[in-house]
């Protein structure tokens, strides 16, 4: 698959290579192309105004199945800063490494935090010496958030050492703040008597939940590649919300959201979505929605919906 994926993209890039070349920026500022809106939120926090931020995935994309452009190869071989994810989802990046080298340096989130297994599939029988996967949805937790700010932070200092102290200082900033989530999440799930949640949709917040010790169940893993679970996958969380009598089942972005709505209908309960900052609509991106303010909203649907 690998091989594949980088024989298309060095057709792309000799196709690039007949187009004309971009602009170079006269800003003087480094340049700095995040894979995802996680990434291009932290960077872009620890840059302040003394970077260029550029998020390569489109707003409301999916990564799993996105293509890189031309654009996308010229801009990573051409930035001060690639910062990407590493994992499965962006295995995209991962083929256009392999055929452009970014002139700058390289950066992965995934590199930044301690890593966990994916979240165990409860409606899946594991074969024995099943090796588990790590999980990549590292950002999910605000712990692991302000560290990834913090270590961009220190990445730009060490590529503009004219402005060490102010990047360090915007990263500090943003750190604190995601820091400061993190205790709000805390003391919310300290009063919570039930830490059930149940998603009808995949599930990407194994750091999340593991932070603040939830017992999620999903229609889907991490990273699954289904559409349509099993009548009887449907029929163990309808069991699970009337047994725990939650009052919520949960979706996450851009999901359709019929299993939970089904879910949700079955067993008489309400729906409501998580958002996992994986991606954003363009008009959430063009109003400045932050990786703060989602999950300020997450902890607002968190404190309406559970008890």
């Amino acid at each position: 698959m690998k091989k594949m994926l980088a024989a298309g993209l060095l057709c792309v890039l000799l196709l690039a290579a007949c187009a004309p070349a971009a602009p170079e920026p006269e800003t003087g500022k480094l340049h700095i192309v995040a894979a995802i809106f996680p990434a291009y939120d932290f960077a872009r926090a620890a840059a302040g105004d003394l970077a260029e931020v550029t998020m390569l995935l489109p707003p409301g994309a999916e990564s799993h199945s996105y293509e890189p452009t031309p654009a996308d190869i010229l801009a990573v071989q051409d930035c001060d800063l690639f910062f990407y994810l590493g994992g499965e989802s962006d295995a995209w990046v991962e083929g256009i490494l392999e055929t452009v080298r970014p002139g700058g340096r390289v950066l992965r989130m995934m590199d930044c935090v301690e890593l966990l297994e994916e979240e165990e599939d409860h409606h899946h029988d594991h074969s024995e010496g099943e090796v588990a996967e790590l999980d990549e949805h590292v950002w999910t937790s605000p712990e692991n958030a302000a560290a990834i700010t913090r270590a961009v932070g220190e990445a730009l200092a060490e590529l503009d050492g004219a402005h060490q102290a102010e990047y360090r200082a915007n990263a500090g900033t943003y750190a604190g703040q995601l820091e400061e989530l993190d205790q709000d999440f805390s003391h919310f799930f300290d009063g919570v008597s039930n830490k059930t949640m149940v998603f009808g949709d995949r599930f990407p917040l194994r750091y999340f939940a593991e932070r603040y010790g939830l017992d999620c169940r999903a229609a889907f893993p991490g990273c699954g590649g289904q559409t349509e679970p099993s009548a009887a996958v449907i029929a163990s969380l309808i069991k699970l919300v009337e047994a725990e009598s939650l009052s919520t089942v949960w979706y996450i972005e851009f999901s359709n959201h019929l299993v939970a709505d089904s879910v949700a209908e079955a067993a008489g309960v309400e729906t409501a979505m998580f958002h996992s900052c994986h991606n954003v609509a363009r008009e959430d991106l063009e109003a400045g929605v932050t990786y703060l303010s989602l999950m300020r909203g997450n902890l607002s649907a968190l404190k309406e919906h559970m008890r």
